[in-house]
């Protein structure tokens, strides 16, 4: 019998690659998916179009509506769940504070309760996956591991802070299987047009074929720890299939900055990021994160993982995606069949 998993956040970058990756290893696959007036499944569309894929099965729900929840799990009965949902950009969380804090925080703490519930009504144990954030060390010095004290600096990071600890005390007081994964920033070609990397990527392939001039970006000398979303999901996978139930720090253990990333993007159309890339205050956090590098090596020990996808290679496979899509977005412009787009800022 397949082994099922449910997936909060299916239709997000992590989501699909994880989905891809469950369905690789004969899992059946539920999905939770927000109810919208616009469909949002681009991310999964080649696995639940027209080809759908057998063991795949999305239901509408939302991390707020604890009775929703209850209802999926009684039908799913999962063997592992992974809490990817979220409200997770950042900036917003400055704009939505309460939505965040409820969905982002609150939201783990309803999973966990009812996962409580059905673990003791079912006599079956399912593990649980909390998809935690970097954003929680906040200003602490770097390198950040998991002796690194947190210090949030943004509704988000505070929401996924009480995430984390609802997540160890139902570890520690329950005996339930759940982990954390602090994930450090993941890129892809998948990632959101608003979130930073995929905004310079965007802009460098539009820039090129002549689609956009300028690129507002906020703070340049902001330093990640990037990694590929597709390499981090096998640690989110792996740390499920431990037998130990513990905390675990993903990153690559090397950091750039966003003015950095910037100019390797530019660099890899022949073009030079000065001439384009322009600084906006706008921009700016109300309380900025200035350097964020995780200590990945208990992982590396523990799980025997290791990120697949340098700096340069995933940089480049986010261009070259970004470029064809600018070429064809160009053609179409030339054919009349779409208005100019305007310039893309930096959130």
């Amino acid at each position: 019998m397949n082994r099922k998993a449910l997936v909060t956040g299916i239709t997000g970058q992590d989501g699909s690659y994880l989905a891809e990756l469950l369905l690789d290893k004969g899992y059946e696959v539920h999905g939770i998916v927000r109810r919208a007036s616009t469909f949002n499944t681009t991310r999964i569309d080649h696995l639940c179009g027209e080809m759908k894929h057998p063991n795949l099965h999305l239901h509408y729900g939302d991390l707020s509506d604890g009775a929703a929840l209850s209802r999926l799990i009684a039908h799913t009965l999962p063997d592992e769940v992974y809490n990817l949902g979220a409200q997770s950009h950042v900036k917003v969380s400055w704009d939505q504070a309460e939505y965040t804090a409820d969905v982002t925080g609150l939201g783990v703490l309803r999973l966990l309760e009812l996962l409580r519930d059905s673990q003791q009504s079912l006599g079956k144990e399912i593990r649980f996956y909390q998809a935690s954030s970097s954003e929680m060390f906040g200003s602490a010095a770097p390198p950040q591991g998991l002796d690194t004290p947190f210090h949030p600096r943004s509704p988000y990071a505070c929401a996924k802070v009480y995430g984390f600890w609802q997540t160890v005390n139902h570890r520690e007081s329950y005996d339930m299987f759940a982990c954390n994964g602090i994930l450090f920033n993941h890129e892809s070609p998948r990632r959101g047009e608003t979130f930073v990397t995929r905004k310079i990527t965007r802009a460098v392939g539009r820039i090129k074929v002549g689609l956009q001039k300028k690129l507002l970006l906020g703070n340049l000398d902001a330093k990640r720890d990037w990694g590929h979303a597709r390499d981090y999901v096998e640690a989110m996978y792996l740390m499920l299939q431990h037998h130990e139930a513990r905390d675990y720090v993903v990153a690559t253990g090397e950091a750039y900055s966003v003015r950095e990333f910037a100019e390797k993007a530019f660099e890899m159309v022949g073009l030079d990021a000065a001439e384009f890339v322009e600084v906006d205050p706008r921009f700016f956090r109300p309380a900025e994160v200035e350097y964020l590098l995780g200590d990945p090596q208990d992982t590396f020990d523990r799980l025997k993982w290791h990120p697949r996808t340098s700096f340069d290679e995933l940089v480049r496979e986010m261009v070259e995606a970004d470029l064809e899509m600018a070429q064809r977005e160009k053609l179409l412009q030339d054919a009349g069949l779409v208005g100019a787009m305007s310039g893309i800022g930096n959130e």
